[in-house]
């Protein structure tokens, strides 16, 4: 019998601009540092608009069932060769992006509750199997990205990214977009990351 290697997964999420990304890339890096395999996956979003699925502030459920389960199957393949896989986007992420998306079209009525209950339970029970969750916060104060970005939008994922925490009771950290902030996240990330593969 072949004994599992042990691996770690860590999941960093949050609305647009908020550190998000900068912070994954120095995970990887720091983690590296430690001789330790590793892999980034996510930024799913160019993927599925090249397969025609609606993204931000359009994105529907068929887009948002697509990049749950590509980020995982992602995630699942990355493990193959890396001990710890970084997850720019987990699978919370695409569903707090879906229910912003609902709030600002105004469609979030009765007939959507039975998909978005699945939806939810899909994440949900995919959710326990990261070592470490990030979710990042954002400061009202900093730029949105231009005018390429809508700002309500923005608001509401960084809303529905930290209500669906804890709504599903799930357990994270949170980072603010500042250098003690997102170095904090990074030496627990290399922590969780270290002890779960055994280093």
């Amino acid at each position: 019998m072949v004994t599992p290697t042990p691996t770690a997964r860590i999941g960093v999420l949050g609305t647009q601009f908020t550190g998000k990304t900068t912070l994954a890339k120095n995970i990887v890096m720091e983690l590296r540092g430690h001789g330790l395999t590793v892999t980034r996956v996510g930024r799913l979003a160019k993927r599925a608009a090249a397969l025609g699925l609606p993204k931000m502030t359009q994105q529907d459920a068929r887009a948002t069932e697509w990049l749950i389960a590509q980020g995982i199957a992602d995630e699942t393949a990355a493990l193959v060769d890396a001990e710890v896989v970084i997850a720019d986007g987990p699978v919370l992420a695409p569903l707090a992006y879906y229910t912003a998306a609902q709030e600002l079209r105004g469609d979030a009525d009765a007939d959507n509750a039975p998909v978005l209950e699945r939806l939810r339970l899909q994440a949900s029970l995919h959710a326990p199997r990261y070592d470490l969750l990030i979710a990042t916060i954002l400061d009202p104060n900093e730029s949105n990205g231009g005018a390429h970005y809508d700002p309500q939008f923005r608001t509401l994922v960084d809303q529905h990214t930290h209500r669906l925490l804890a709504d599903l009771e799930i357990e994270h950290i949170t980072a603010e977009n500042s250098t003690t902030s997102q170095t904090e996240a990074v030496n627990r990330a290399v922590a969780v990351a270290r002890k779960a593969v055994g280093q």
